[in-house]
């Protein structure tokens, strides 16, 4: 009763308690664990902004194939799926902060292969170094960012106090839109190996900052070490605040689901049936906006322009996109406006929060496997996305944004009535409301 008490406080309190509460967690360590997810979005971001603008240098320096360059290209999503199928169980083992370290290893050696492939003397039929030393920091940077995609949110949702949730996790996630667009735009003004040399900087920031941010609360209870638990609050929300409610509902719902597990505790205990409606809107929210051809038109943007008279220097929908295209003959502008109202959108709601949700839905035991699976889901519907998307425009330019249209729009009824909200509840609270009635209260 005391939460909803809360919950129907009046919403003129909301923005200030909103400041109030941001000021509030401005902790060092917070802030430094803010600013190491950040990072880590941004470089994501930059990756996936890469490949665009240095398709003619990497081509010309290195005499390289259009099939030779598809390959680089490609083979990201490979890396991804990759990463998404070791990304759960990975940061269950080692933890949150071990994992970012084993993600930057990837990243940084991804970059600096890129940046240093060279042409052998052997002959372009058969030129095993440029090929591997491209592709592997391709591969590499794939990997990367499918771990990264679920650890980033997970990281942020098991550190921030409830009512900040949201808005700070987006707020990091974000940062990916940034790196994208800045690396499209610097890749048209600096030479493909500078640019690569440049995705290494923010490196410089996060791995000194990793030296000095916490391990997640939730993880340290998950393996049984309950005595850092308070320790690790209390850093991050003050000396002088009250962690003991928080720790202790920690604490409390961790041996919860320890006693519910009845000696399963492996990758299938996920596909129990209790499991089944939360499983379901995970996969769902995270596989949705790459149906809906979000892989398509962050990879093809060119093309699109292409097919509607614009030059490529694009900066950064679906209806309108499938009204152009029906149109005779069309405007330009018309399509630059679609996708600028597209990528907008995108940045705004379906780039972070699905996968927010996703991290605060399921309980400790079978995070990772849950993690797991929907990244997995994500990555398969993104690479289907991304390969089939230029056969699908020689097929009909209007049919397939029609298409991705009414894949969004299902999207928007699957939301509007099966995702609960969970804004203002704990994270155990959250995940009792979807596998067992809420905890009782044990103060008695």
């Amino acid at each position: 009763m005391e939460e909803e008490g809360l919950l129907l406080a009046s919403p003129s309190s909301s923005s200030p308690s909103l400041l109030s509460g941001i000021s509030n967690v401005s902790t060092r360590p917070f802030v430094l664990a803010f600013t190491v997810c950040s990072c880590g979005a941004f470089v994501s971001g930059c990756v996936s902004g890469y490949s665009a603008p240095t398709q003619s240098g990497i081509m010309k320096d290195l005499n390289l194939s259009v099939a030779d360059y598809s390959l680089f290209g490609s083979i990201l999503t490979v890396g991804i799926i990759l990463g998404a199928l070791i990304c759960g169980k990975l940061t269950d083992l080692v933890g949150r902060i071990n994992t970012m370290w084993i993600i930057n290893v990837f990243f940084i050696s991804g970059w600096f292969s890129i940046a240093f492939a060279k042409i052998s003397n052997r002959s372009l039929f058969f030129n095993p170094k440029v090929i591997w030393m491209l592709d592997m920091g391709r591969l590499l940077h794939g990997i990367g960012i499918g771990i990264s995609a679920y650890l980033g949110p997970i990281y942020m949702t098991e550190i921030t106090p409830r009512n900040l949730r949201g808005a700070v996790s987006s707020c990091s996630q974000l940062f990916a839109i940034v790196g994208s667009s800045l690396f499209y735009a610097l890749g048209t003004v600096v030479g493909w190996r500078d640019l690569a040399i440049l995705g290494a900087i923010p490196f410089l920031v996060i791995i000194p900052l990793l030296f000095f941010i916490p391990e997640s609360p939730r993880w340290l209870a998950k393996v049984g070490r309950e005595k850092e638990v308070k320790a690790v609050l209390l850093s991050l929300r003050g000396a002088e605040s009250d962690i003991s409610n928080e720790a202790q509902e920690i604490l409390d719902y961790t041996e919860h689901v320890k006693q519910q597990e009845d000696g399963d505790s492996g990758f299938f205990k996920l596909f129990q049936r209790k499991y089944a409606f939360s499983l379901t809107i995970g996969v769902a929210l995270i596989a949705l906006p790459e149906l809906g051809g979000n892989s398509g038109y962050s990879y093809y943007t060119d093309s699109i322009f292409t097919r509607t008279g614009f030059s490529s220097w694009i900066i950064l929908g679906m209806p309108c996109h499938s009204h152009f295209f029906l149109l005779a003959g069309g405007t330009s502008i018309l399509a630059l406006i679609s996708v600028l109202v597209y990528f907008a959108s995108y940045g705004l709601a379906m780039s972070s929060i699905p996968w927010i949700v996703a991290s605060e839905i399921y309980p400790v035991d079978v995070k990772g496997a849950a993690g797991t699976v929907c990244n997995l889901a994500g990555s398969i519907s993104s690479c289907l996305v991304a390969y089939s998307f230029n056969f699908l425009l020689q097929w009909s330019s209007t049919g397939t944004f029609l298409m991705f249209a009414t894949v969004t729009g299902l999207g928007f009824v699957f939301i509007a009535k099966l995702v609960p909200e969970t804004k203002g509840k704990s994270l155990e609270e959250i995940q009792s409301l979807f596998t067992d009635p809420p905890l009782k209260n044990s103060t008695s």
